[in-house]
């Protein structure tokens, strides 16, 4: 016996009860017509509880259920301690209530319970991101205490002063950040929201051959860096009420959790910056890491296209640097010698001109 059946069977006994109590006050005591009252109130009443019982509690319960379940252990856990903080003022400020004149101090002690207890769940479950944020940096600040008093070795420090670092969805696609996170130049934990994830995914889908090529990529990064055990990743469903874009979403997360952002997107870099986040740029590592090369050093470089003007060669290093070499044109598909005449730096990247040395 299911319990759909189960709820059925009590929700049609009860009803019919009161379908024959009903009828037996409708009726005429001591008349014969008691009993056809009696037995139709009560055929209604079984009729209306096996129909309707379903409806007023199994359903509504499946459905609360249901939407239980999609939200977040946190944010669930927040709104319970927002209940039970709620109900205690509430509880003190009912007594100071309860001492006007009846019925209004009653009206008044339920009305301020409701609104004081609605108040206080509401202040917790829109700022749960800086509540959760502030015991964890207090719990993670006696950690870090008791560790330095206990004389743990290095190694354990750092685990321990590790920080989060948020991950954007353009550098998951670029690919670079798994060969970063192997070399253990990056220190912490990889976190990416589960907002970043579906447009991974979204972008996956794409009908777009060139997107979904780009966003399978990324997937691919992903399983990667969850495979590699030099960097922990963690997927949390943490996000953002009343934002609706991705950028700006991870810039308000990365503000409440104090966390930087590794992107190699321009305009969140750039958006992210004014409002005082810390950004870790890719392109800005590749860039800082590459070779340096002085006005008048001699390269030996490959040219394998014309360049814009008129009688350049191009010519690329190994670390991906265009060089453009001036009347180098007719030597194309040649390697030749040249003499580097200005380092033009840029955040889209580094771009090196350069002449035809006495050797070409």
């Amino acid at each position: 016996m299911n319990v759909d059946l189960i709820f059925r069977l009590i929700g049609m006994i009860t009803l019919a009860g009161l379908g024959l109590y009903s009828g037996i006050i409708l009726s005429d005591s001591g008349n014969a017509t008691v009993y056809i009252y009696a037995g139709i109130g009560a055929l209604v009443g079984a009729v209306a509880g096996w129909i309707f019982t379903p409806f007023l509690t199994i359903r509504p319960a499946r459905v609360l259920r249901n939407r239980l379940s999609k939200i977040p252990t946190q944010t669930l856990m927040i709104g319970l301690v927002g209940l039970i903080v709620g109900l205690i003022i509430a509880g003190l400020l009912s007594i100071p209530l309860s001492s006007f004149p009846q019925p209004v101090g009653s009206v008044l002690s339920v009305l301020g319970a409701l609104l004081v207890t609605y108040l206080s769940v509401t202040l917790f479950m829109t700022r749960q991101h800086e509540i959760v944020e502030f015991f964890h940096s207090r719990s993670q600040a006696l950690t870090n205490e008791k560790t330095i008093s206990e004389g743990a070795p290095p190694a354990e420090k750092e685990a321990e002063l590790a920080r989060t670092i948020l991950l954007d969805t353009s550098v998951i696609i670029d690919g670079r950040i798994a060969d970063v996170a192997r070399t253990g130049f990056l220190v912490g934990s990889l976190l990416i929201p589960r907002f970043v994830l579906n447009e991974l995914q979204y972008i996956a889908d794409s009908s777009d051959g060139l997107r979904r090529q780009r966003g399978r990529r990324g997937m691919e990064v992903l399983s990667q860096l969850q495979k590699d055990a030099t960097l922990p990743i963690k997927i949390s469903d943490l996000d953002v009420e009343g934002v609706r874009e991705v950028d700006e979403k991870l810039v308000t997360l990365a503000r409440q959790l104090l966390a930087p952002i590794l992107t190699n997107d321009y305009n969140l870099n750039r958006v992210a910056e004014l409002q005082g986040v810390k950004v870790l740029n890719i392109n800005d590592l590749a860039n800082a890491v590459k070779t340096v090369l002085l006005p008048g050093e001699t390269l030996l470089v490959h040219l394998i296209q014309e360049g814009r003007e008129t009688g350049q060669g191009i010519a690329y290093l190994d670390d991906g640097t265009m060089v453009v070499v001036e009347d180098g044109r007719d030597h194309i598909g040649e390697e030749v010698n040249a003499t580097v005449t200005k380092v033009l730096q840029t955040s889209a990247g580094r771009m090196i001109f350069a002449r035809l040395g006495n050797g070409a």
